[in-house]
Formats: structure tokens, C-alpha cells, sequence
């Protein structure tokens, strides 16, 4: 909860870009009205100046990501980091070489990803 209201903070929010796959906004977790207002939430921040929302639909083709989540954490001070979640757990990856390789999967997802209107339509046209 702290870290979303980073995202909303009036001083300096974090800035988010996040590519997500249209088959995790479809999927059917929670009641309709819950997934509903998910979808609203998303669109409402995909809307903020500080936060990119793409999304990946299996139509766009392949893409490098299709091994499993992760973050890319950039820092003003610090040296970027990699957060990647396992089936039982998760790591941080930092190493320099690692780092670049998923920079590289994050480029890549950005360029087949829908761009951060057509996504917003997309997500729009879920509701």
C-alpha cells in the first residue's frame, strides 16, 4: 500500500511502466464487480503522467518475457536491480550482465506491446 501511494504522491511519485499480458486482465479471479473495479483502477492510473501501461496480447507474436515476471528497479543513487518471481519464491539479480539482459526483455516487451492508448482502449473495452 505505501508503494502505490508512491505512484500518487503530489512530490515527486515514483514513475511505473508496466507491460502486462491481456491473458492476466482476463483472467477470472475474484467476483465480476471486484474485477471490474480492477480494471477501472488501472485505467485511472495508466491516466497518470508518471505511469506507462502497455499490454501484450497473444496476437502481437512472441516476445522475450515468455519465461515469467519480473521487475526492473532503476534507482537515482543506487544501481538498478532485477526482481524475479520463482514457483517458490523470488531473487534479486544484480549483476551487471543479468541486469542488462532483462533491460533488454523490457525493451523488448515495450515494442510488441500495444502502445499506452491503444492499452487503455483495450482495458476500456473489458469493462
Amino acid at each position: 500500500m505505501a508503494r502505490s501511494r508512491r505512484l500518487t504522491a503530489d512530490e515527486n511519485p515514483l514513475d511505473l511502466h508496466a507491460v502486462v499480458t491481456e491473458g492476466a486482465l482476463r483472467l477470472a479471479i475474484g467476483t465480476p464487480e471486484l474485477r471490474q473495479a480492477q480494471l477501472r483502477h488501472l485505467i485511472e492510473m495508466a491516466k497518470r503522467p508518471n505511469v506507462t501501461l502497455q499490454v501484450v496480447r497473444p496476437e502481437d507474436g512472441p516476445h522475450t518475457a515468455i519465461a515469467g515476471p519480473f521487475v526492473l528497479l532503476d534507482f537515482e543513487l543506487a544501481k538498478p536491480i532485477v526482481y524475479v518471481e520463482l514457483k517458490d519464491g523470488a531473487v534479486y539479480l544484480q549483476d551487471p550482465d543479468q541486469v542488462t539482459t532483462y533491460r533488454m526483455v523490457a525493451d523488448n516487451l515495450r515494442q510488441v506491446a500495444l502502445g499506452p492508448e491503444q492499452s487503455i482502449a483495450l482495458i476500456e473495452s473489458m469493462q
